[in-house]
């Protein structure tokens, strides 16, 4: 009988170590740098298939375990089936209990609900802000702006002077340059 840890971190810029430090206690600990609403977590997918009968498997939040209601009660069903119980630790949910089964349940749904209130009121705030005009949405890449440097190089612009029109740093148009026409490389 194993403690398995699962910890997971959206983006490289989070840190895993709280979430390792927490799960200390394990006997092997699953960990993966993705975000929760990819349907494919490799590293879950494997404790998911890695556990068995008596094990538990321990989390230090539930929002980094399952994306929604559904996906958790779908990962509750499958431990629930090869008889592995979950542990949330910050919430204090075991579903080795009955009461530990309907905790999770009702706080998943709760967190859901919580989750499709706060996109619903972002949509409005975005709504409201393009329509006073103060909307701009995200800035431009490099590669998105790629066709609009190799017009200009094209027109004669100096990289420096396309680098300050655009907002672009030099060498990312250099890049451009390089990868879709090297022939223009030698233009100023």
């Amino acid at each position: 009988m194993a403690i398995v840890g699962y910890a997971r971190v959206s983006t490289r810029g989070q840190s895993l170590d709280a979430q390792l430090n927490a799960l200390q206690d394990c006997d092997k600990v699953f960990k993966e740098i993705i975000s929760g609403a990819k349907d494919n977590r490799p590293e879950l997918m494997a404790l998911l298939d890695y556990v068995r009968e008596g094990d538990t498997v321990k989390v230090t939040k539930l929002d980094r375990l399952a994306r929604n209601t559904k996906h958790l009660l779908e990962i509750s069903d499958h431990l629930e089936a090869k008889q592995v119980r979950l542990l949330i630790m910050n919430i204090g949910i075991d579903t080795g209990t009955p009461t530990g089964k309907l905790m999770l349940t009702m706080i998943g749904a709760i967190a859901t609900f919580e989750r499709e209130i706060m996109l619903e009121r972002q949509a409005e705030g975005i709504a409201l802000a393009k329509q006073q005009g103060k909307y701009i949405g995200r800035k431009a890449t490099a590669r998105e702006k790629s066709q609009e440097i190799i017009e200009l190089v094209e027109l004669g612009l100096s990289k420096p002077d396309i680098s300050r029109q655009l907002g672009i740093g030099i060498t990312s148009i250099y890049r451009i340059i390089r990868e879709n026409r090297p022939d223009l490389l030698e233009k100023r």
